[in-house]
């Protein structure tokens, strides 16, 4: 029986005594109360009265709202969309946003974008089976005057818990690569941007469809490895892999991909971990080459490592990601553009929380932090193309993170773009993020 079955039948149970019924041992005894004997025992019901109320109360607000739970990262995803996690029964509802002002220091325009609003809704069915789902809101509009809009399920999945080391997942999927995809809450991350190279490179956010198992081994070990739907190579431009990504939306699923990644923590505060990714990328789409049409395997490899050290103030973390990518001639003659047959990207950063220099026992953070990225989706292009040589680019950051509390950041960073041909604006960008 639930805790507030138990309660709700106590209190049905103690309605005689509450309305003042007299007890069979009470009349068998033959006891007189006197005037301030009942008046006590009336004082005393109305505050076990109160009590009941009080708890009735607390139970329906339970009901409506579900109890707030502590921001903790559960098997590789944000705090926020791992709160079901963390209920011993039922709805868990979390999300984040984030939003910026970018200055941009050229003769482009100036913006203001609220950029996300993410909703996380999961459901706990057992101790065993748990539904975990986010719902995003982009650029604050959906309507027919503003395109950039749109409403997407992030991810949408079943895990069946079933030992530690071994666990099940089935639905939409986060693929498993780099650290923002899977933890890609404003708080969490430096930048009112997502680092460059988790963008081009790595398709952040990048989900698809599909199954796999997860687990921890020991407390220093953990992985994901899942099947999942591949890309679209006939939607790859010279500039990233983005558009290749198919969201979940009626998935072309005549190719499916195998991704793989290992975090291992030898020590506390240094995470140490790499992926892989492997699969034909054709999904059976005819490629226009002029004189004929198509359809290629597109195998494309991708690996990626990463390095995280936290201590004390201290925040280190880098990344490298490289990818290859078959019958880029075929793709680049339907495409026309250089499809690249190696992509490349690794960054660097490095932060400092001050704050405890200031105030030695407070939970706010202050960080001032710098960022260098280099990456290029051409760094070798098919015979008969010429690379692009506009995005062989590199992004030099810097900026400052404040949490006034751990669930809520204010940003603010400059940003200096190169390419190795051509120009790119330098932006300056001040915003705020939250996560509940």
């Amino acid at each position: 029986m639930r805790p507030y079955g138990i309660r709700r039948v106590a209190f049905f149970a103690a309605l005689p005594v509450l309305l003042g019924v007299t007890t069979p041992e009470a009349q068998t005894q033959g006891q007189t109360p006197t005037t301030s004997t009942l008046q006590e025992e009336i004082d005393e019901l109305e505050r076990k009265l109160d009590i009941v109320t009080e708890e009735l109360r607390k139970l329906k607000e339970e009901e409506a709202a579900p109890e707030a739970t502590a921001l903790e990262s559960k098997h590789g995803l944000g705090p926020a969309a791992s709160k079901v996690y963390l209920r011993e029964r039922g709805l868990s509802l979390g999300g984040y946003g984030e939003y910026n002002y970018k200055e941009s220091l050229s003769d482009g325009d100036d913006t203001y974008d609220f950029l996300r609003l993410v909703l996380y809704a999961g459901y706990k069915f057992t101790d065993r089976i748990i539904f975990n789902s986010e719902i995003e809101f982009e650029h604050g509009s959906t309507g027919s005057n503003d395109e950039s809009g749109e409403v997407s399920i992030e991810q949408a999945y079943l895990d069946f818990l079933l030992k530690d080391w071994a666990n099940v997942r089935a639905g939409l999927v986060l693929v498993p690569v780099g650290f923002i995809n899977e933890l890609h809450e404003p708080p969490f991350f430096h930048g009112n941007e997502r680092p460059s190279v988790e963008r081009q490179i790595i398709p952040t956010t990048w989900r698809a469809n599909g199954f796999g198992v997860f687990g921890d081994v020991g407390e220093t070990l953990s992985y994901r490895t899942y099947v999942v739907t591949s890309l679209r190579a006939d939607r790859f431009s010279s500039s990233n892999i983005r558009g290749g990504r198919q969201n979940g939306n009626k998935e072309r699923a005549n190719d499916f991909s195998w991704v793989a990644r290992l975090d291992y923590m030898p020590v506390l505060g240094l995470d140490l971990g790499a992926s892989v990714y492997l699969g034909n990328q054709g999904q059976g789409d005819d490629l226009d080459l002029g004189t004929t049409t198509k359809d290629v395997d597109a195998f494309m490899q991708m690996y990626e490592g990463h390095v995280q050290w936290r201590y004390r103030g201290l925040e280190v973390r880098a990344l490298g990601v490289y990818m290859a990518l078959d019958d880029t001639e075929e793709l680049s003659i339907d495409a026309g553009e250089p499809i690249g047959s190696e992509m490349w990207g690794a960054y660097g950063e490095v932060a400092y929380d001050v704050m405890p220099w200031f105030s030695p026992d407070t939970e706010q953070y202050l960080a001032p932090w710098v960022r260098y990225s280099r990456y290029n989706t051409q760094e070798d292009v098919p015979s008969g193309f010429e690379a692009d040589d506009e995005q062989d680019r590199e992004d030099f950051e810097v900026g400052f993170s404040y949490k006034p509390i751990p669930q809520v950041v204010i940003k603010t960073e400059y940003r200096y773009l190169d390419a190795k041909d051509g120009s790119r604006p330098d932006e300056f960008r001040l915003g705020a993020g939250f996560v509940f």
